[in-house]
This record gives C-alpha cells, structure tokens and sequence, in this order.
C-alpha cells in the first residue's frame, strides 16, 4: 500500500475531519496583506440558485452565499445558524418552532425576517429541483410538489400565497418566529433542512421575484446571508467573490477575495497549483488524479500538502432480488427462492477481494474497501471497521456456497453484469468484477455498457440481474440511505427500485426509526444495516477517498466527510 498523508480520523477511529489548520485558536502572528484565495473548479456553475442546484461543485460554492435556518458545523453536529438555537419539538415531534436571530441581513441589507423563511421554503418545494425532498415532511408537500407553475407564473401565485404553492404546514406568528408542522414525526427534518446550499437555504424574495429564474447569475442580484458576494463571474472562465466585513456571523471572514478559475483539465490544474498559481487544490469535488497524488506522495514537499478525506459516498452491486409482472430482469438471486439464492448472492460477495479491487482500481488513494456497511466512515450510522461480514474475502467458502446452490452452473450461466461507463470508477470496476468472479468463483459473467440514462432509468424499473449501483449521502443521517435505497419507501418493490427489496421487518423497523430523534434511532438504523447484510441485499464494494491539496501558507482550509470548510474559516499567512 502506497504510504501518504492521512488527517487522525482515518488512522485511528476518531471521526475527526481533515484540516491542513485550525482557525479556532489564536491567530497566526502574520497574516498575508493580499487575502486572496485562489482555486480551480472543473466547470462553470449552471446554477446557484438553491432551489435548483444540483452538482457538489456549485452546491461548494454558494454554501459561503446562503445559510439555513440550521447549519452543520465542520465536525457535521447540528446547529442553529439563522435560527437563534435549536427548535423547540413538541411531544409527538410533529411540530418544530424556530426563533430567528433578529440581526441577519442579506447582503444588500434586507433583514431575514419569518416571511423570508416562509417564501423560500414554499418556492423551493413548487420548483421541484433536485432537492426539493429535503422539505418533504411538510404538511402540504405533496399538493405542493404536484405544482405545474413555473417562472413569472409561479412568482404571482407566490406572492399572494396561492394554496396551491403554499405549504400548509409553515406559519409564521410574528417577524421571528416560523412555526412548521410535519405530516409526522421525522427525526430526520432537522438534517434535511440543514444540507448546505440547497432547498432549505434562505433567499430574499425582494430580488428573486424581479427576475425570478436567473436572479442568481448576476453579481448585484445574488443576494444571500452567507459571509460572501459574487463580485464578477466571466462565463466558462471565472468566478469571483468578495467578503462582506459586516457579516453577522462567526467567524468573521478573513479572506477578502475569493478567485475561482475554470480549468477543466486535472493536469492543467495541478500544474497551475505547483507552480504557485492556485493557494489550494481539491476544493467544489475537483481534485487531482489518482496517478498524479501517487507522483506527489514521492515528492516530500508537495506530500506534506496532501490530505486525504474518505467522502459519503458508497459504491456497491445489486441484484434483482424480486421477480413479478412489473420487473422483468428475473434471475437466480430473487428472494422467493429461499436459501440457494442468498448462497448465491452471498457467494458472488466473498468471492471479491476488496483490498486487491481498492489497490488495483485507485492506487490505495481515490477509494478504501467499504468494509463498515453501506455507509461510509465517519457518517451517522456506520457500523464499524470491519463490520461488514459480507466485505470479507474467501474464495472457498464462496466456492463452496455456490457449488451448493447451484451444482450444475445452470443458474449462474450467461450472467450479465449492467453498468455506465461515464463515471471513471464504472468500467475499471466492471472488467475488475468480471476478472474477480471468474478466476475466484469460477462463473464467467458478461458485461453490458449503457448510456448513464438509460441505465438508472431502466435500473429502477428492475431491468438488470446484477447491476452498478451506489449512494452519496445528500446530508447526514442514515435516513437518506434507508428511505432512497431499499423498502417500501423507496418505491420498492416495483416503483423506482433498482432491487426489489422489501420485507415487512424493514418497513416496520424503518418507519420507527425515522420518526425517533437521531441518538435514538441510530441503533435502529444499525440493525436495518444487519437486515440488508442478513438478507445479502447488496455486495459492499468501496468508499470514495478525495484528495486535497493545501499551501503551508493557507490556514482553516479542508473538509469533513460532507463538504468542504466554508471560506471564513480559512486565512492566509505571510509567505
């Protein structure tokens, strides 16, 4: 295994995230007099609109625009942030009222008041964008989300709290106070509401409604609460950004300027970054390649620059594990047939040697054998190192399980296994798959390469007997896992379910624990984990692994498993 630079919570099993530097003590005793930060990013934004964002790169950046009634702090502990603390719950956990501080401003000096909440909250769930579930435990939601009005349109019907955009749940008893009343109990909604940049975000309805659909491009119409302002954005080129001096939040920000640049080749971007024209490099989910931190770790400079950050997101297989009218991928790993089928999607698991898959796919760098469950290291819910029997390597015993299973080979004979080979992981793990299973199981299995929307659209519908599959968690809490991925919730077993799988045992343990505070549901969640890997519902591949790299001069800058440390934590010392 390749050596390299790792912060403590991967070398011992403190959940501490990665930092190349505290800027909660005292301060550095010489700052730089420019405060300029400079990064690159893959991409031009195609939004920062909260309400429609979708990607990690612009979700990196407008988290430093716009804050939330709560927020997660860098250790990924819930906090208030608009909010003046914590809301109060009533009993039955099915209404919140938050208090707001009465001292937040947007940055063109409006101040935050309940109806900002209000008509943020109600424009995000009728514009539907990628996270408009954040906010589905709202009374109202539905009727809400089935919403056809867009643009202009959709602002009048906003502005005079037409029903049929308005949630019946949020009130607002005076300027600072926003009472929310859920459906149901859902120790999740706290959580939700706080996943940075996205739809539980605060706009300012006095701007948005001028331009309703493309306030945010411009830099005197992004307008937001966060400690930064856009100050010039060049299409394809650049964005730039400015601190606020005056912000009302902690801490104040330290950097004046910030300098994003289009780069859209890794090498060019490494390249800029060791010849001193980026300050750090791996921040909004670009970061250099695989090949190029193994190149660094030889170089003991730029190798004390490196960190190393496992990220949320778990790569695994799935079968088709139900076989009825509306699913038409069949196969010999469907639950109806009892015991040989677990043997077999047992068998196709532990015949995987993960540590050779992790060191031959990613250098022992980009990915960590997923060996602590379907969630990753350092998240809510993760069962451990080592905990996941069905991550262990036994070529025998998976041998031996299937010869028992299927004693003929007519079963696993002319297996597919379905993937899409856009995502750079997706093939490498594929003819991996394929190596692996022939030479340790003995099945030689095909593969089938479709285009990325056809394959999920196709994949939800039950089309494929093996397929790529895998999960990035949207904000911490295993019930973004439980609800998306498996059992009634998630649509299964017919409706938007790559597997099928639902049982009764899952649906009753999945529905108690999403109503429980998250202290308590945690050993609920653990054992819906144990279900899956009772059931072999899945086979536990890898755990992404994001490089970073940071100047010695820069200071507070890194990430946790979520994202990364927001602008106003980071200086820049004299250099």
């Amino acid at each position: 295994m390749l050596r390299r630079r790792l912060c403590t919570a991967l070398l011992t099993l403190l959940l501490a995230a990665c930092s190349n530097g505290a800027n909660g003590g005292a301060p550095p005793t010489s700052l730089a007099t420019d405060q300029t930060l400079r990064f690159p990013i893959q991409h031009d934004v195609s939004t920062l609109d909260p309400a429609m964002i979708d990607t990690e790169a612009e979700a990196a950046i407008a988290q430093n625009i716009f804050d939330g009634l709560l927020k997660f702090d860098s250790n990924l502990t819930l906090s208030a942030d608009i909010a003046s603390a914590l809301p109060t719950v009533s009993a039955d956990g099915a209404t919140y009222t938050f208090k707001l501080r009465q001292d937040v401003i947007f940055s063109n000096g409006d101040r935050v008041t309940s109806k900002d909440v209000l008509y943020s909250w109600n424009r995000a769930a009728a514009m539907q964008g990628p996270y408009a579930v954040n906010l589905s435990a709202i009374m109202g939601y539905d009727h809400v989300a089935s919403n056809q009005a867009a643009g202009a349109a959709l602002e009048a019907l906003l502005e005079k709290n037409d029903p049929a955009v308005t949630l019946t749940g949020l009130s607002a008893p005076d300027p600072f106070t926003v009472v929310v009343k859920l459906t149901g109990a859902a120790g999740w909604f706290e959580s939700a509401i706080a996943q940075p940049a996205v739809a539980g975000m605060i706009v300012d309805q006095n701007i948005v409604k001028g331009n309703f659909e493309n306030w945010w491009s411009k830099p005197d119409t992004l307008v937001g609460t966060g400690a930064y302002k856009m100050s010039a954005h060049t299409a394809d080129q650049s964005l730039d950004f400015s601190s606020l001096p005056d912000w009302w939040g902690r801490p104040k920000p330290t950097l004046s300027k910030i300098h994003v640049e289009v780069v859209a080749d890794p090498t060019t971007a490494l390249t800029k970054y060791e010849q001193g024209g980026f300050d750090i490099y791996g921040y909004a989910a670009y970061g250099p390649a695989a090949a190029d931190v193994a190149r660094i770790e030889t170089k003991a400079s730029e190798k004390a620059q490196l960190v190393l950050e496992v990220k949320n997101k778990t790569y695994f297989v799935s079968f088709n594990m139900v076989s009825d009218a509306k699913r038409s991928a069949g196969g010999p790993f469907t639950l109806d047939q009892g015991k040989a089928s677990h043997d077999m999607r047992l068998a196709f698991s532990l015949s995987i040697d993960r540590t050779k898959l992790a060191k031959d796919l990613c250098a022992d760098i980009a990915c960590i054998p997923a060996t602590g469950g379907v969630i990753p290291k350092g998240l809510a819910g993760y069962l451990g190192d080592g905990n996941d029997p069905l991550a262990a390597f036994d070529a025998g015993k998976a041998r031996t399980l299937l010869l028992a299973a299927d004693p003929t080979g007519t079963k696993s004979k002319n297996l597919v296994y379905t993937y899409d080979p856009e995502n750079p992981f997706n093939e490498p793990t594929a003819k991996l798959l394929q190596s692996q299973w022939l030479q340790n199981l003995g099945v030689s299995v095909g593969l089938q390469a479709l285009p990325h929307t056809r394959f999920i659209t196709e994949r939800l519908r039950g089309t494929y007997v093996l397929s790529r599959d895998g999960w990035a968690a949207d904000y911490d809490h295993p019930q973004d896992w439980f609800d998306n991925l498996w059992g009634q919730a998630a649509g299964c077993p017919d409706v938007s379910c790559t597997t099928g799988y639902d049982t009764k045992a899952y649906d009753q343990l999945l529905a108690k624990a999403d109503t429980e505070t998250l202290s308590s549901a945690i050993p609920d969640y653990k054992m819906l984990s144990r279900q899956l890997i009772d059931d072999v519902a899945y086979i536990p591949l890898f755990y992404t692994v994001d490089p970073y790299l940071f100047k010695p001069y820069v200071l507070g800058a890194g990430s946790n498993n979520m994202f990364d440390y927001h602008w106003n934590q980071i200086q820049i010392t004299s250099h």
